[in-house]
Order: C-alpha cells, then structure tokens, then sequence
C-alpha cells in the first residue's frame, strides 16, 4: 500500500471521527467534556500538586470556560424578551382569552407557584449547597439599605423599557415583553408586522443560542477542570443532593398537585389519568421537550381522556408554551442552592421574589435547549447575586442538566395534561366515560 493510500485512509478515519462526534447529540457531548474535564483536572492535581494545579488552571483554561459563560450571558435579555413576548402571542386569538383560554392560564400559573414553592422547600429540606465553595469569596450579607419589597414590586414595572432592556434588569424586561405580546394579540392584523418581527427576532435569538450550545463541551471541560483542579471531588457530591430534591420535588409535585387537582378537585380517578398520558411521559422524558411531545399528548387527551378536539387542540398547545412548572420547581431549588453556596441570607421577601421570578420567568422558556439554565440569572439577580456567582453556577449545572431536564420535561407535560382535563370538565367538553374505561398501561 503506497504512502498516499496510507493518508488518505487516515484521512477518512479522521474525518469520520469527527462527522461521528459532531453527529452525536449536544448532551453526550457536553458528558464527555465532563468526564475529560474531571479526569483532567485530577491529572493535574495529581502531577503538579492542588496549589499549582489551581494556579495553572484557572490562567490557562479557565477563560476559555469564561468565554462561554460570556456568550451565554450575551443572549440572556433578548433572548427573555423575545421569547416570552413570543409566548404570549402563541395563544393565537384574542378569542382564546376568554373562557377557555382565562381557566387554562389561570391554572398553569396556579400550578407553576405550588410547583415553585415545592421546589424551595426541596431546597431548604436537602440544602444541596451547604459546603459548596465555587469563588472563595466573602459571603454575601443583605444590605441595610436594601429596599423594601413593595419598592421591589413597583421597580418590577420600567420607568424607560428600553433602558432596562440595556441594563439587564429582567423583571422589568419580563414584565414589558407580557404587554407587548398581550397587545399584539389584541390588535390582531394591526399588531401583526411587530409580531412577525418578535416572533422572528425569537427566532434568531434560538439559532444563536443553538450556535452557543455547540460550544458548550468545550466550555464544560474548560470549567470542570478548573472546578476539579482547584477544589477536587467534594464539590461534585453536592449534585446528588440536587439531583435528589428535583427528582423528588417533581415527583410530589405531579402526585400531590395534579393528582389532587384530578382526583379531588374534578371527582375523576388519578390513577386513570396517570395511566392515560403514560406515552406522553414517556416520550417527554427521553426527548426533554414538550413540543416534540405534544402530537402524543393530545392523542392521549383525545383518545385515553375523552377530551373534546377543540379543547386538547388549544390547551395542551398553550400549555406547551407557557407551562414550565418543571422549571419553576427547579430555579426554585437551584435559587436555594446558590444561596446555601454564596452564603447569600434569604428574607421572607427574598422568598416571595424567588417565587414571583421563578413564574414569571418560567413562561419564556419554550423550545430553549437548557432553558432553565438561560433563565437561572433572573432569579440569582432578584436575591443579590453577582454576574460572576451566576456564571459559576452556569457553568456547573450544565453538564449535570440534562437528566434534571428530562424529569421537568415529564413534568410539564403531566401538568398540560391535568390543566386540560380540568378545562375540558369545566366547560363540559370530555367524555367521562372514555376516561374512566381507559386501560392504557
């Protein structure tokens, strides 16, 4: 075999190495950048001892980990804004505000501040981020002039929106993007070419954001061997706790909350209406999007729930959009777990902007990869944390974030599921009988 056959053969294997990598999905991407990022942080460790193992990571690799977080948080308010205006128009027509579109709201918001304030209480119960060290920094203290929390929910509403749009201020970001979508939507062909230019400019922002996430193996490796040359293992033994109170929290969640809602509130059987969408947590969960999802949940609304067509047709997709309870449940946790971390005290009025936040926010995350982890800034910022707290906690929850968001996943469907089987009731359009002689198992 000549030389040039040689190289071309070991062009090929290169080639198709790296068509293979790029071809496998972005999760078990970012998986191998953590175990590489680990074993090499250890290597380091290791050969050069923890001090200069620390020293030469956080000058050499660290930044390449810092430049990604900088991309992320480069996307962060328009990709709010644009996508939570965009989520709002969704609901379709103005007609859909009414009765049926008023239930369904009211109970996906209703549900998202129960899965929320679950997912604070999971936080305190295991406390994930007790010990966890990720600066070294000085823990945080409220300030005595911390303002008050009625100022807080006056400063919700912008002054200027464009100058809260430049600074970052989210809340106020998130509260002008709910009115212009609103109003889009009642204008309907007035509103039209500004909906187009939101819904494309959502667009643009989740083409970037998908470019972004490409980048995210290597900035996973990047910080996991920062993390794991500075600190070691211990710090890795906190995301079994995290794991442990999402898992959970979820897991009461859709028991105690859409089972109550189901069996208590509607007189219907819970263990019929878990066994009837079981295709649709099942598929939610090994996709982790509720959109994709969505062609087998309304088959399972339809044909296992009795749930009139009209009636699965615009509330499951509705809920597709707006209901995130899994997320909420989460940035409820993860808020908890980067105040245990950054030693950051949390007030009762700290506790209720977690929670106002973690719904708000919660709305906007349709069809974003990793959306949560988009969304965990706003909820930092409302209780004090600092860009740089908030980058760290990117950067280490998302290797981790794709078991998490498979489980949020499962949830948000369930609860789609249950707000439209309680909207179907309501309005008299389910056939109780389908429902109750379902034996899908």
């Amino acid at each position: 075999m000549s030389d040039q056959q040689d190289g071309g053969e070991a062009a090929d294997k290169k080639g198709g190495f790296l068509r293979g990598y790029f071809q496998m999905t972005l999760w078990k991407r970012v998986l191998i950048g953590l175990v590489l990022g680990v074993a090499a942080g250890l290597i380091l460790r290791a050969a050069f001892g923890p001090d200069a193992a620390s020293a030469f990571a956080t000058t050499w690799i660290k930044p390449f980990g810092d430049l990604f977080i900088q991309l992320i948080r480069m996307l962060i308010v328009p990709l709010i804004f644009t996508t939570l205006a965009a989520g709002v128009m969704a609901i379709g027509h103005p007609s859909k505000l009414g009765s049926i579109g008023a239930k369904a709201i009211g109970l996906y918001m209703i549900t998202t501040l129960f899965a929320v304030t679950i997912g604070i209480f999971m936080g305190a119960i295991f406390r994930p981020g007790a010990g966890v060290d990720f600066t070294g920094v000085t823990p945080n203290e409220i300030a005595t002039d911390a303002p008050t929390m009625v100022e807080r929910l006056i400063a919700i509403v912008p002054a200027n929106p464009f100058n809260a749009l430049a600074s970052g201020d989210i809340l106020a970001v998130i509260f002008f993007a709910i009115l212009v979508g609103v109003a889009i939507l009642m204008l309907r062909d007035k509103g039209k070419a500004v909906g187009d230019v939101i819904q494309g400019g959502a667009d643009i922002m989740m083409a970037i954001t998908g470019w972004v996430m490409e980048l995210a193996p290597i900035g996973v490796f990047a910080l996991i061997t920062w993390v794991t040359a500075d600190k070691g293992l211990a710090t890795f033994t906190s995301v079994a706790l995290l794991a442990a109170a999402v898992y959970l929290g979820c897991i009461l969640h859709i028991v105690l909350v859409y089972g109550g809602l189901v069996r208590f509130v509607l007189g219907l059987p819970a263990v019929r209406f878990f066994r009837g969408i079981f295709d649709a947590q099942a598929v939610a969960y090994s996709t982790s999007s509720s959109s994709a999802t969505l062609p087998v949940t309304i088959s399972n609304a339809r044909k296992n729930l009795g749930i009139d067509p009209a009636v699965a047709g615009s509330v499951l997709p509705l809920g597709a959009t707006v209901n995130m309870d899994g997320t909420s449940l989460y940035l409820g946790v993860l808020a908890l777990f980067a105040a245990q971390a950054f030693g950051i005290d949390l007030s009762m009025a700290d506790y209720f902007i977690i929670a106002l936040t973690a719904t708000l926010t919660s709305i906007g995350t349709a069809g974003i990869p990793s959306a949560s982890l988009f969304l965990l800034a706003t909820v930092l910022g409302a209780i004090g944390a600092t860009p740089e707290q908030t980058a760290l906690m990117v950067g280490f929850l998302l290797p981790f974030d794709r078991p998490l968001d498979m489980m949020r996943t499962l949830t948000n469907v369930t609860g789609d599921a249950a707000v439209a089987t309680a909207v179907a009731k309501s309005e008299d359009e389910m056939d109780e009988e389908i429902f109750r002689k379902v034996t899908v198992v």
